[in-house]
């Protein structure tokens, strides 16, 4: 297994298309290379934010293939990887590190559903991943809410006892649970990275213990939220919560409610600052209608962003 440094801010990308909702590589290229510009630690591909569920496998597997060349080593990247039983996990991550990727973002399955969850169950799943690619693995605790699942105690145990497992991206958008993550990773033999995934609170989970952050929101605003991560580390407070409210403020209304639409106002922002050529999302998501577009524009100037 290659060491992966995921300590820093890693964006989820969103993936531009064309007016059939074909993948447009020309804009999803041009957008790479001002994030890398922008300072981000990495770039995550494929997850929700770039509706990797609503791509097919190839165009999944074009999409990566894109980002990898552009970003070619300059920042680490680290692809989804969604499936729903372990032999589909394994095909898929076979068929995604052939492209060279840094690590994946292990999405929870249906089988993690009902209580109480059987700790092997997630363990062996990440351990299958990992024997057959060798990449390493990032779990991920996401509130039921959103088609993931809380684990008990005892099922963070044994994950982090996967030998491929290095870092986890906690993502219940509940700070309570979130401290008592961060408590109980720091309390096991094995260092693990804490990536925030809580787009709620970001300067706050900084505060709290994350040592990075791999956000939907990171896409947007990621010169700020760089400084401000780095203001925090330099313990220079002021410019620190200076720059919190302001991501925070932009980033609570583009994930206002409802928040599926989360992909389409931030595709619209990345518009409206010319770094994609359209804002449209795949069916079954929908367009922003008028009032959308324009609390997104405003969100923006008041950032200062426009």
């Amino acid at each position: 297994m290659n060491d992966v440094n995921l300590g820093g801010l890693i964006a989820a990308t969103v993936t531009p298309m064309n007016e059939d909702y074909s993948v447009d590589h020309a804009s999803l290229r041009r957008y790479v290379r001002w994030l890398v510009e922008q300072g981000v630690h990495g770039l995550a591909v494929n997850v929700d934010t770039g509706e990797g569920p609503h791509l097919f496998p190839e165009e999944r597997l074009e999409v990566l293939a894109t980002v990898v060349e552009e970003v070619a080593g300059r920042v680490v990247v680290v692809a989804g990887l969604a499936a729903t039983f372990t032999e589909q996990a394994v095909r898929i991550s076979k068929e995604t590190a052939a492209l060279g990727i840094d690590a994946f973002l292990v999405f929870p399955i249906p089988a993690y559903q009902g209580a109480p969850l059987d700790p092997e169950i997630p363990a062996g799943y990440h351990r299958a991943i990992f024997e057959a690619t060798g990449v390493p693995l990032i779990a991920f605790q996401l509130q039921p809410a959103l088609g993931g699942v809380i684990y008990e105690p005892d099922a963070i145990a044994r994950l982090i006892e996967v030998e491929g497992v290095v870092a986890i991206k906690e993502a219940s958008f509940d700070a309570k649970r979130f401290v008592d993550t961060v408590g109980l990773l720091r309390g096991m033999p094995k260092s693990v990275t804490i990536l925030n995934g809580n787009d709620n609170f970001l300067l706050e989970a900084y505060m709290l213990g994350a040592q990075g952050a791999l956000l939907g929101f990171g896409t947007l605003a990621v010169a700020e939220q760089v400084e401000m991560l780095n203001a925090w580390r330099a313990r220079d407070l002021d410019r620190a919560v200076e720059l919190g409210a302001t991501v925070q403020a932009l980033c609570d209304a583009i994930f206002a409610p409802p928040v599926r639409n989360y992909r389409a106002r931030l595709k619209h922002a990345l518009l409206q600052l010319g770094l994609i050529d359209r804002a449209a999302v795949r069916p079954p998501l929908m367009q922003l209608d008028p009032a959308e577009t324009g609390a997104v524009e405003l969100a923006l100037k008041e950032a200062g962003m426009l």
